[in-house]
């Protein structure tokens, strides 16, 4: 990466922090310099009342002084503090909108990313980073633009007030001395200056190298460690942790690996004390220095003796100012590393093309007929960075209004084949038509609108309950009411203490309610009813439910499903008689399609061994003794 491309990401970042936080960079920037002015107050007039009382001034001249000096500290730290408060209420928006572009990029990125275990690991790099040393984001937010800005004023105000130590006109005394006063004796000086500058700034430089490499070591330590930490914290988990007596064990890989992580740090403090010392030391050497040289000029009668104070601290404050911006420009070379690995994150491109024709407005509710079609033509894929096919020549043609159930073994294709039909992936081979028309060229918002999904996987959030059904702040009680109603919650919810807005679980609200895997798949399926899809796509729907609940769900499927198209996912065999039509998955392909007694009446095909296994298992169970 070359300086111009660190340079450019560290000015990128910066826009971002004005994106996040509007106001705070210049407000930082009046505060920067107010902060850097502020001691060359003391140091410049300090200076003058030495040299007053020294030459006996006036009792009010110094009073005078005394006064103007107290005025501007007031004014000058009154300013400072409203600058400060300014900055840092605008500045808090930053830390509540710090994970916005990352959160924002995976909920807009290619799904496949999504599912993609390398991206998730370089979220986790990036988040670590931020969280445990502050590179990055944080980085520029707390130092980079604060301390270059005090930093460059720090040179401007020091370089005012400390020129006059290395012009001043000679005073011969015919001794060795007179050195003291040649320009030889200047530039010597500037040179150990320089020279003390680069030590400090190559000190900074390995320190954050150093750093640099001990964070690759953490990473991987620290991301399993983060897992346990979970794993303990989850209080769902404390059923399976006590029941298994797998408390101690996770906690003692915890504490494994958070002893790991300690010595690591301790390893890495032990280096910047080295380092911290080393600098410490050259600042001193540096410091006694120039207070040799600006005494002996003052002894010799250079300039007043006021001037010591005003000279050596204005170069200190110079050495200060000058050593802070030489450790920022080596340190956003070092940074520009972290601001590289986000900002690749946040510019993953999109593979999958997003469409421009608008999806035709068919569902009953807004005026059409609801006439859908979909039909897989051909269509084969396998997942990106695998070799095996996932499907392959998978052609079907799923009508409006149909029920068709897709049942197989596990890993049999099922859940790509619904992937797909939701353009969570794109066909590696093949078309996939709506209403004729290949699904890429519709837009991808408006198409995933015809989904209604429930996922087996699917998530419930800590939000009130019609929230959860709604998907949304604002909800239609009545509409949230009977879609709870239909999918077999409407006894539930009446003994709910605040209905609808009854909070589920209880990680916010102490009377929230937790609720069973039975209970959580008909609110799962309600949130279904109420998108009000044309397409209803419902995997293993009553896997959780109790054979009474299953049974209500399947003697009500169509008024459940209504006018709306139904893919239905099941291992259960026998809760697929209701549909129609059956797609038997097997090795990625439809090996058989038909009805339930199609298919039953089919010798050695896939459908009628899995119903048979199936059907002996419960023939054993209804045998065995009660």
């Amino acid at each position: 990466m070359t300086a111009k491309d660190k340079i450019r990401l560290t000015l990128r970042g910066l826009r971002l922090i004005r994106e996040m936080a509007p106001g705070y960079l210049p407000f930082t920037a009046i505060r920067s310099a107010l902060e850097a002015l502020l001691p060359f107050i003391s140091i410049d007039m300090s200076g003058r009342i030495i040299t007053a009382a020294a030459q006996r001034a006036d009792w009010r001249e110094l009073a005078a002084l005394a006064l103007l000096t107290a005025a501007l500290n007031f004014l000058t730290t009154l300013l400072l503090n409203l600058m400060t408060r300014i900055a840092n209420t605008r500045g808090s928006n930053f830390w509540q909108m710090q994970d916005l572009p990352l959160d924002r990029k995976i909920q807009t990125m290619d799904y496949e990313y999504v599912e993609d275990s390398a991206v998730h690991a370089k979220r986790d790099t990036i988040k670590m980073k931020e969280s445990s040393f502050g590179r990055g984001l944080p980085r520029l937010y707390w130092w980079y633009f604060s301390t270059g800005i005090k930093g460059f004023f720090q040179v401007v105000f020091s370089l005012a007030l400390v020129i006059g130590a290395f012009t001043a006109e000679p005073v011969p005394t015919g001794s060795a001395w007179d050195f003291v006063f040649s320009p030889w004796c200047s530039v010597l000086l500037l040179l150990l200056f320089a020279l003390s500058l680069v030590w400090d700034v190559s000190i900074q430089a390995a320190s954050a190298k150093r750093e640099n490499e001990m964070l690759e070591g953490f990473n991987g330590v620290n991301r399993v460690a983060q897992y346990y930490a979970g794993l303990l914290m989850d209080y769902r988990l404390g059923k399976d942790l006590k029941l298994y007596r797998m408390k101690d064990s996770v906690l003692g890989e915890f504490t494994s690996f958070s002893e790991t992580i300690n010595r690591l740090f301790a390893r890495w403090q032990k280096g910047e004390a080295r380092y911290r010392s080393l600098s410490f030391a050259n600042s001193a050497v540096m410091s006694g220095l120039m207070y040799v040289y600006v005494g002996l000029k003052a002894l010799f009668g250079a300039f007043p003796v006021g001037s010591i104070v005003t000279c050596v601290g204005s170069l200190t404050q110079f050495r200060s100012g000058f050593s802070g911006l030489l450790n920022v420009a080596s340190d956003v070379f070092i940074n520009a590393e972290a601001l590289r690995e986000l900002f690749d994150f946040l510019d993953l491109p999109d593979k999958k093309y997003q469409g421009t024709l608008p999806v035709e407005k068919r569902a009953f509710c807004d005026g059409g007929d609801n006439d859908y079609e979909i039909e897989f033509r051909d269509v084969s894929f396998r997942y990106p960075g695998a070799d095996a096919w996932a499907l392959r020549h998978v052609s079907l043609r799923l009508r409006v209004g149909e029920r068709m159930a897709v049942v197989g073994r596990n890993g049999s294709g099922k859940t790509t084949f619904i992937k797909l039909l939701c353009r969570l992936y794109d066909p590696t081979e093949g078309q996939i038509l709506l209403n004729g028309v290949d699904i890429r060229k519709y837009q991808y918002d408006e198409y995933l609108s015809l989904f209604s999904v429930v996922f087996q996987d699917f998530s419930l959030f800590s939000f009130p309950l019609g929230q959860n059904v709604a998907s949304s702040v604002e909800v239609e009680k009545e509409r949230a009411a009977a879609c709870l109603e239909k999918a077999g919650f409407g006894q539930r919810l009446q003994t709910l203490p605040k209905g609808l807005d009854t909070c589920l679980y209880k990680d916010f609200e102490e009377d929230g309610v937790e609720i069973s895997g039975g209970e959580a798949q008909k609110i799962a399926l309600a949130r279904a009813l109420y998108k009000d899809a044309p397409f209803l796509i419902l995997d293993e729907p009553t896997a959780a439910l109790d054979p009474i609940a299953e049974y209500e769900v399947y003697s009500h499927f169509n008024e459940i499903v209504e006018d709306k198209t139904a893919v239905y996912i099941s291992h259960r065999l026998s809760s697929c008689r209701f549909c129609g039509d059956i797609a038997v998955f097997d090795g990625g392909e439809i090996v058989q399609r038909g009805s339930h007694e199609t298919l039953l009446a089919q010798e050695g095909g896939v459908y009628r061994a899995l119903w048979h296994a199936q059907a002996q298992y419960y023939a054993k169970e209804t045998a065995a003794p009660g």
